[in-house]
């Protein structure tokens, strides 16, 4: 699935919204609850369901990258499926530490 920035992408099993913050430069698998994620003005697939193995959630206002792949999504709106991506899960994006101030 072709992704580019500023693209909102939404789950077909659960609430999930995304927005995409950093495209990768090629194609990927995205998946939440199991199932491929939709343009957000798509129609949802018929008969999709969550797959209880991909049921971790996500949460509102994080974002979840993967630097080696080069993407980074900000999730607008929780749900219960947890994102993959290319077979594997989509880890929150950690917070960069500031420097002290001695």
């Amino acid at each position: 699935m072709p992704i580019n920035a500023g693209s909102r992408l939404k789950s077909a099993v659960c609430d999930t919204q995304v927005v995409v913050v950093r495209a990768p430069a090629s194609d990927v698998d995205l998946t939440c609850g199991g199932v491929p994620m939709l343009a957000l003005d798509a129609e949802p697939v018929a008969g999709a369901v969550l797959d209880p193995a991909h049921a971790e959630g996500t949460l509102l206002g994080k974002r979840y990258a993967s630097d080696e792949i080069g993407i980074e999504l900000l999730c607008t709106k929780a749900g219960q499926g947890s994102l993959w991506l290319n077979g594997q899960p989509l880890g929150l994006k950690q917070a960069k530490a500031l420097p002290s101030s001695d």
